[in-house]
């Protein structure tokens, strides 16, 4: 038996070709799935910042505790809803190239595609949420805006660094998703997993999408450093870190290390 149609190397394999044949099929569905998981992204970000706000105001501190809690199931939405996320693709797309499953071009495409309708699902998601009770006339100190004010102070080397390791985490996430067969492991894998980059605030590009644009649709883009040059190069710094992190550090790294043995593999 090929290493290639074996444990993990063989489910990303299966996960690729899926990904693929349903771009090449109808590009527009495949962008439907990718503006579903800001759906649940942002969702999760709403939920997420609006318990932590108040949890704050209960007991002072407690916010980001809840905050990474509620976060975490995010992607345990994404997942089990077959959506279309653009940092574990940067995994999948990466490890597609490597074995040449597809074209360099196609795994880019597709990449770019879905990065593309991650953001404008964000976009017009969080406007929905802005026109909601939860979110007309928040606070100035609200956890969101504190949260994105704390993001689009750090520096590009922080981003990039910070992209690196959240990406690490959510596909290491992802990686257990796949690996373990019984649901309710899953979900609580999942759940402790990505509380690791949600609790420590690494930077995710597409999580970023859904925080910067709440913000924005909340307060009219009245939030200190929530200025286009800022978002753009958060955008930029965080998202080849995550490239790194997920691309390289897990999607490169793991499909050379089940290269060659026949023994010692995934």
């Amino acid at each position: 038996m090929e290493v290639q149609n074996r444990g993990l190397i063989g489910s990303l394999t299966h996960s690729i070709h899926k990904k693929a044949e349903l771009f090449e099929s109808s590009w527009v569905r495949y962008a439907v799935r990718a503006m579903l998981a800001c759906l649940f992204l942002s969702l999760g970000v709403s939920i997420a910042s609006y318990i932590a706000h108040k949890a704050d105001h209960l007991w002072d501190g407690t916010g980001k505790f809840a905050y990474s809690f509620m976060f975490s199931w995010s992607l345990i939405m994404i997942i089990y809803m077959n959506a279309e996320l653009g940092t574990s693709n940067m995994m999948y797309m990466t490890t597609a190239i490597h074995r040449k499953l597809l074209k360099p071009m196609t795994a880019v495409k597709i990449l770019l595609v879905c990065i593309l309708f991650n953001f404008i699902g964000a976009v017009i998601v969080t406007y929905i949420v802005s026109l909601t009770d939860a979110y007309t006339n928040i606070a100035s100190d609200h956890y969101l805006l504190e949260a994105t004010v704390a993001k689009l102070s750090k520096t590009p080397l922080q981003q990039f660094a910070e992209g690196i390791l959240a990406n690490v985490v959510v596909n290491t996430a992802v990686f257990c998703s796949i690996r373990m067969k019984d649901d309710a492991g899953k979900v609580i894998a999942m759940l402790f997993i990505v509380y690791i980059f949600a609790f420590l605030g690494f930077e995710h590009v597409i999580a970023n999408f859904s925080t910067f644009s709440l913000a924005y649709w909340t307060t009219g883009g009245a939030v200190e450093h929530l200025t286009l040059p800022n978002v753009l190069s958060n955008f930029l710094f965080s998202g080849l870190g995550n490239y790194i992190g997920g691309g390289i550090c897990i999607g490169l790294l793991y499909s050379w290390l089940n290269e060659k043995s026949n023994l010692y593999f995934d």
